[in-house]
């Protein structure tokens, strides 16, 4: 097995000795019991040991904040606060701490003193090298290829100036090349998308956190001018061009993160983003209503998808029943180029299934065609049934798609394959009997909607149960893996049935889908989508609804009641069977803004060992011959004596039980979810 160098490691051991050896050329320095052979070398062995302690400093960081991925960016400025702001208050009470000491006590401290300066000094580096890296991943999001050179300059200047400080130079060398400097460093500071992606609530909390920062840098500026010891090797630190240029641009940027965050407040272009989002999913669910065809369905999901995608080149290609490929949209590329990457597609046999490559260079294939293109993306739009399409989509920067962009896309063509089953299915209706045929396009459209598959892991097991009382009905339920450590269920049922209460449960499935992305507690959840039903779901109708959003790092779960049936719950400590009494009211019956006070948050931790039971009113009100009702007493006694089971036996033992008191006869939909909690860590999803 090859040797693999742990950098970071590296950089931070050769950081802390270059610091040691910097204080102890320091001390020796300033109280002359430097050997004469080292004494008139000191300055030049400061000059060194401080070039050497900033550079590895700067470049541990580099390799941490490299770690960082995703669009955390509260966790981006928390990190950065956190772990290297704070430094400077701690740097202040040093002082005020020595200050108070030095005043009560007589004696020489002028030792005490160098080694508090030095401490600083070690702190200070560290909040510049970790700001400075995090700033980059900000600038850097959703990059494009010029931006990406742009900071490589930027970087490679920042590291020259450190030379500086063996030819003894200072800014008012260089003052012409300063002011360009400090232009560019201008220009890379308007790059804030970031701030774009953040709620309201999380605005609010990074201007708190930018203003720590900012006072951060306020109190190094202080104690380096008024506390300095009057002998030191590090320098003037307002001469030091390397310091000066780098904390010009951490100040910079952090004060316009906290400007465009304040002045953002109110609008934010990616909630214009994701509105345009919504409506164009709600446009692809309302196609048949509006009397759209194919052709102008694919035109909208492909302006659609690069939209969201931000991608530079795209093409669909769209299959007919005999299996002929036909390239029916192309953006920013050639036939040729087309035919180029399909062969090696083909090659690699990923043409029909969704491929993501985020580093293009490193595939020699590719590479070989010399392409400006760094990332693909490709989603086959595909049914059970058929292939329908397949969407590629190129990007010229490499780590171009994220989950988020690619969650988005699927939830683009997902929402097309229901389209164009759906035209195809009035299509079809239009030629046989209008009232079987409408129940069938519901039943299809219903099929297309309930997950067949639940996710699996070590630290929870799901297990399904679904029937409809007639050839469609109302249930309604799905999953997301909104981040490595939550996963949002919710199970619905639609007042009504038919081809009606099917669309409607399409519109929930891509509202579920189009504000998840956004991470939502459930109550705001619940009010957005109850704001998002207003204009869709007619004023007879009404969906129930619980979501629930279940963490195993917190070991619980936080859910919401909009008047759907209450949870059934097991507890394995106090081995308690219960039900969750919470209030709440069915989306659409309330269609203004006092909805919200008509819908709570819950939160419950979770044991390993536990069960929820999530139901809808089919299984409680399913009917005996004698027309005794199942109810909810019989199915906590169920669990009560089933809760040692797996998922699976438990949701087949209360079907079992159920199916035997209802007999053949279903009187209403009936959806059964069971969740067992395990003791087991997860297997993240990277």
């Amino acid at each position: 097995m090859p040797y693999s160098i742990n950098y970071k490691r590296l950089y931070t051991v050769t950081a802390l000795v270059s610091w040691f050896l910097l204080l102890i050329n320091a001390l020796f320095a300033n109280h002359g019991s430097y050997p004469e052979v080292f004494a008139a070398n000191a300055p030049l062995l400061g000059r060194i040991f401080k070039v050497s302690f900033i550079a590895f400093s700067f470049l541990t960081q580099r390799v941490s904040v490299d770690t960082y991925r995703g669009t955390d960016f509260i966790g981006y400025l928390w990190r950065l606060f956190l772990r290297a702001g704070t430094t400077a208050y701690v740097s202040a009470l040093l002082y005020f701490g020595y200050f108070h000491y030095a005043s009560r006590t007589s004696g020489d401290h002028s030792i005490l003193l160098g080694t508090i300066y030095y401490i600083n000094f070690a702190f200070l580096i560290y909040f510049l090298g970790k700001a400075f890296y995090i700033w980059r991943n900000m600038i850097l999001f959703q990059k494009t290829r010029a931006l990406q050179y742009e900071w490589q300059w930027f970087e490679i200047v920042i590291y020259a100036t450190l030379l500086s400080n063996f030819f003894q130079l200072n800014l008012q060398s260089f003052v012409p090349l300063v002011g360009l400097f400090l232009l560019y460093t201008l220009f890379l500071c308007i790059h804030l998308r970031w701030v774009a992606y953040l709620t309201a609530t999380k605005k609010w909390r990074s201007i708190f956190l930018l203003i720590g920062i900012v006072l951060s840098l306020v109190i190094f500026y202080n104690i380096f001018t008024y506390f300095s010891p009057e002998q030191q090797l590090t320098g003037n630190l307002f001469e030091d061009p390397f310091l000066v240029l780098t904390c010009t641009f951490v100040g910079m940027y952090t004060v316009a993160s906290l400007l465009v965050a304040i002045f953002n407040l109110p609008t934010s272009s990616v909630f214009e983003q994701k509105r345009e989002d919504l409506l164009n999913l709600q446009r692809l669910s309302q196609s048949i209503q509006q009397g759209e065809d194919e052709p102008q369905v694919y035109k909208l999901m492909f302006g659609s998808a690069i939209k969201a995608s931000n991608a530079d080149a795209a093409w669909l290609e769209v299959q007919d029943d005999t299996g002929t490929l036909s390239l029916i949209e192309a953006e920013n590329i050639d036939l040729e180029e087309v035919k180029q990457i399909r062969q090696i597609l083909d090659q690699y046999q990923v043409s029909t299934v969704e491929y993501v490559n985020n580093n293009l260079d490193q595939n020699t294939s590719f590479k070989s065609l010399n392409l400006p293109w760094r990332s693909l993306n490709v989603i086959p739009l595909r049914s059970q049934k058929r292939a329908y399409a397949t969407l590629y989509l190129l990007k010229d920067v490499e780590q171009g798609f994220d989950r988020e962009t690619l969650s988005v896309i699927r939830t683009f063509t997902s929402q097309t394959i229901l389209t164009i089953e759906n035209l195809r299915l009035v299509a079809e209706s239009l030629q046989n009997e209008r009232y079987k045929e409408e129940l069938k396009i519901a039943s299809s459209v219903q099929e297309s909607l309930i997950p067949k598959t639940f996710p699996s892991d070590s630290w929870f097991e799901i297990s399904c149960f679904s029937q409809a009382a007639k050839e469609v009905g109302g249930d309604f339920y799905d999953f997301l893996q909104v981040s490595e450590s939550r996963i949002a269920i919710i199970i619905g049922d639609v007042s009504g049935k038919g081809i009606t209460a099917a669309f409607h449960m399409a519109q929930m499935k891509g509202i579920f889908h189009g504000l998840m992305q956004d991470d939502l507690q459930p109550v705001e959840f619940m009010q957005k989508a109850n704001n998002a039903l207003t204009h869709c779901l007619e004023r007879t109708s009404f969906i129930t609804a619980a979501l629930y959003i279940i963490d195993y790092k917190l070991k619980g779960f936080f859910f919401a009641r909009a008047g759907h049936c209450h949870t059934l719950y097991y507890n394995s400590m106090t081995e308690e069977t219960f039900y969750f009494n919470t209030e709440g009211l069915g989306l659409g019956i309330i269609r203004d803004k006092s909805y919200g006070k008509r819908i709570h948050n819950m939160h419950y931790d979770y044991n390993p060992g536990d069960v929820m039971i999530i139901y809808t009113d089919g299984i409680v009100e399913a009917r005996s011959s004698s027309q005794d009702e199942y109810g909810e007493d019989r199915l906590r006694e169920m669990l009560s004596t089933t809760y040692h089971l797996e998922a699976d036996d438990i949701k087949a033992a209360i079907i079992n039980d159920l199916n035997n008191f209802s007999g053949e006869y279903i009187h209403d939909d009936q959806t059964l979810i069971v969740i067992k909690f395990r003791n087991d860590q997860p297997n993240l999803i990277l």
